[in-house]
C-alpha cells in the first residue's frame, strides 16, 4: 500500500488543487485549524473556491489569507464577525455568502460524509434561513429540508496521527474537523506529532485511516489566540496582611 505520509504541505496537496473547487477547512475560530495547509493554498493560488468553514479565520491569519489574496468566491459557513474584510467584500456584492445556523452546518457535513442527501430540522423555520427550501409538516411541527454538504477536499488539523492516517484532536481541536475528514472526496491532515503505528489507543481515535489520503507533521503552528480574555490572579490566603506564602 502507497505511503500515505507526505513531507510538507505543498507535498500533500500536490495533484489536488484546482481553480473553482470546493474545500472543507477544519477548526473553530482559530483552534484547531490546519494553517499550514492553508498557506500552501495560498502560496499556490488556486482561486475561484468555494470553502466551507464555521468562520473564515481573520483579517491576517487562517482562512483571512486566502480572502486577502482574493482567492474565494464563495464562504458557507455559520459566523463571520471576526473578519473586517470579508464584511466588506460581503457588503460590496465581490463575495458569495451561504450562511447557516451553527449546528445546522455542522450536521449538513456530517450527513455528507454519511451518505445522507438530506435532512429536516426545524431551526430557521419561518426565518430567511427557509427562503426557497422545501418545508414539511412532523407530528404537528413545521421543519425545513437542509441539503448535505461535500467538498471536492477537506483540510484538517490533528493532534497526534499514525501513518496509517488514523487522527486524534485534542478538546476543542474537535470542532468540525472529524465530520468534515469524512465529507471529503480526498481528505489531507497535518498533524503536530506523527506517532508510530500501533502506539495510538485504539479506543480514542477520533477519525479512522480510512478517510484520510495524506498527512504529514507541520513544521510550525503558531495557534494564535483569537481573544486574550485573562484576569487579574487572586491574592493569595496571608498575604494581604503581610504574611509569608
Amino acid at each position: 500500500m502507497a505511503s500515505k505520509v507526505s513531507k510538507a504541505a505543498t507535498e500533500a496537496l500536490a495533484g489536488l488543487l484546482f481553480d473553482g473547487m470546493t474545500i472543507m477547512s477544519g477548526g473553530f475560530g482559530l483552534c484547531g485549524i490546519p494553517e499550514n495547509l492553508i498557506a500552501a493554498i495560498r502560496e499556490a493560488g488556486t482561486k475561484d473556491l468555494t470553502v466551507i468553514s464555521n468562520n473564515c479565520g481573520i483579517d491576517d491569519f487562517g482562512l483571512g489569507v486566502l480572502l486577502a489574496g482574493g482567492q474565494i468566491k464563495k464562504m458557507i459557513s455559520s459566523y463571520v464577525g471576526e473578519n473586517k474584510l470579508f464584511e466588506q467584500l460581503y457588503l460590496s456584492g465581490e463575495l458569495e455568502l451561504e450562511f447557516n445556523p451553527q449546528g445546522t452546518l455542522a450536521e449538513r457535513i456530517r450527513a455528507g460524509g454519511a451518505g445522507i442527501p438530506a435532512f429536516f430540522t426545524k431551526t430557521g423555520v419561518g426565518t430567511l434561513v427557509a427562503e426557497g427550501k422545501e418545508t414539511r409538516e412532523f407530528d404537528g411541527e413545521l421543519y425545513v429540508m437542509e441539503r448535505a454538504l461535500k467538498a471536492d477536499l477537506s483540510i484538517v488539523k490533528a493532534w497526534k496521527g499514525d501513518a496509517e492516517g488514523n487522527l486524534v484532536y485534542r478538546k476543542t481541536a474537535r470542532n468540525f474537523n472529524p465530520m468534515m475528514a469524512t465529507a471529503g472526496k480526498v481528505t489531507v491532515a497535518e498533524v503536530e506529532h506523527l506517532v508510530e503505528i500501533g502506539s495510538l489507543d485504539k479506543d480514542n481515535i477520533h477519525t479512522p485511516g480510512i478517510f484520510v489520503d495524506r498527512l504529514f507533521q507541520g513544521a510550525q503552528f503558531e495557534k494564535r489566540i483569537e481573544r486574550t480574555t485573562t484576569r487579574p490572579r487572586p491574592a493569595m490566603a496571608g498575604a494581604a496582611a503581610g504574611e509569608e506564602v
